[in-house]
């Protein structure tokens, strides 16, 4: 049934926020703090959600591709991301990217991540990308959007239904990020095993010309 948002209860994001942009301001100037060394954290900061809801479906795959560009992406085969049809009919996605997780950013117990810092949400990573495309599949429909600086700049535009359910997060950080080490691929086959119930896989394709 189509309902009114104000009747959405938040749970890991204000519903009613959708793009925060003194949020997302505030991130960009706090680069040491919010992208301690750099598109590392950021790929950690994605897995991490990945990592939920492989919990939540006792399982999942998630494949970390290292682009020759210099973008990242992270595909995983969860449900996708929370999205729902409001009282005008509109499809209306869980404000992820552009508003800040409830959870995790002002609390000073977030959970560490594998490099020792703390969790603060999918909002980091959007905020530090010159551009990020969001891939989202869902029982039900499908659609990609994409964001400049945290910002939209693009609607949820429908996309055919394969069948599948997950996310795609597709980022090219800001070029004042520590860039991917060489080592970087190595790192995250590394930790694998630390992301509880998801299989963490890393294709390699920054040598391919």
């Amino acid at each position: 049934m189509n309902t009114p948002r104000a009747s959405w209860r938040n749970t890991t994001h204000d519903w009613a926020s959708g793009v925060d942009i003194e949020h997302l301001s505030y991130i960009r100037q706090n680069p040491a703090v919010f992208a301690p060394g750099g598109v590392r954290h950021l790929i950690f900061e994605v897995l991490a959600y990945a990592a939920d809801e492989a919990e939540s479906n006792n399982g999942g795959h998630c494949t970390v591709t290292l682009h020759p560009d210099g973008s990242v992406s992270v595909a995983d085969d969860g449900r996708g991301t929370d999205t729902r049809i409001d009282d005008h009919g509109q499809a209306v996605k869980k404000p992820v990217m552009a508003s800040k997780d409830l959870r995790f950013f002002d609390n000073p117990d977030a959970p560490l991540l594998p490099d020792g810092h703390p969790r603060r949400g999918m909002s980091v990573v959007a905020a530090f990308s010159v551009h990020l495309v969001h891939t989202n599949r869902r029982r039900g429909g499908a659609w990609t959007q994409r964001y400049e600086h945290g910002i939209p700049v693009t609607g949820l535009t429908p996309i055919s239904d394969d069948g599948t359910t997950g996310t795609v997060v597709h980022f090219l950080p800001h070029e004042h990020l520590a860039r991917s080490s060489e080592e970087l691929a190595g790192e995250l086959v590394k930790l694998r095993g630390q992301w509880g119930m998801l299989s963490v896989e890393v294709d390699d394709r920054r040598s391919q010309e």
